[in-house]
């Protein structure tokens, strides 16, 4: 039996796809042939036209995935206008940083809330149109402080460790129902959010000297993972949390 990546066919939901690794998936996906609607609180007006390039069809809808309130319109947004819903991923995400003593109420809520809270109850409303359909994927954006604790970083931290046992768990459970939940861990990815610490010429050499694959991570690294975990090549792959970060987990 020929092993398939073809999405043709098929409808995603990704969230912050507007520039970075959002974007990257997102037309991947849309290579592969998934129609994509793209969820976020600004224009994704370049992502719109790579994937129009594809000749798959994109949809722009507007969400503040700071709280939770806009997560079951966007999931009927999105079956609305492509038809169904077959692939959510959820990339949205924010990091706020500042020493342990100082760290405020107002930094952990808002990175808990948009990384974690958020993620699960779009999850779970993504999954109700999975499970009676008896099929679907759910890819979480996981990351190295999955595994890790970081420095400064909080409550970044306990949300993507809290994103890797929530992946495991929701597999679990959405398993039977025919819906394979998995996450991937990004190492250090070259995009926007990091451009202050490739500028920074210690940190950049730091990083660099532990990377054993001697290089940055691009967007398109972990885009070629989403589409695994998307298609039907990995129907058998379920509460996983793929690190793609070039060695970095085992040096």
């Amino acid at each position: 039996m020929a092993i398939s990546f073809d999405l043709t066919g098929k409808r995603a939901l990704v969230t912050g796809a507007n520039t970075g690794i959002g974007q990257a998936i997102a037309v991947a996906l849309a290579d592969a042939g998934a129609d994509v609607a793209l969820a976020g609180r600004s224009a994704p007006a370049e992502t719109l036209a790579l994937i129009a390039a594809t000749g798959r069809k994109a949809v722009d809808i507007r969400a503040d995935l700071s709280s939770i309130a806009p997560v079951q319109g966007l999931v009927d947004e999105t079956v609305a206008a492509l038809g169904g819903l077959d692939i959510l991923v959820n990339n949205a995400g924010i990091i706020r940083r500042n020493d342990l003593a100082d760290f405020t109420e107002e930094d952990w809520d808002a990175v808990v809330d948009t990384n974690l809270k958020t993620l699960f109850f779009l999850s779970q409303a993504a999954a109700r149109v999975m499970m009676r359909q008896a099929s679907g994927k759910i890819i979480n954006i996981a990351s190295l402080l999955s595994f890790q604790g970081g420095i400064r970083v909080p409550s970044y931290a306990a949300a993507k460790s809290g994103v890797a046992g929530l992946t495991k768990a929701l597999a679990n459970e959405l398993a039977p129902a025919g819906v394979q939940v998995n996450a991937i861990a990004p190492g250090y990815i070259a995009t926007n959010n990091t451009a202050a610490l490739q500028a920074d010429e210690v940190r950049n050499r730091q990083i660099m000297e532990r990377i054993p694959t001697g290089r940055w991570g691009k967007p398109e690294d972990i885009a070629g993972a989403a589409v695994f975990l998307a298609s039907p090549a990995s129907d058998y792959v379920t509460g996983h949390v793929l690190a793609v970060d070039g060695g970095w987990l085992a040096r």
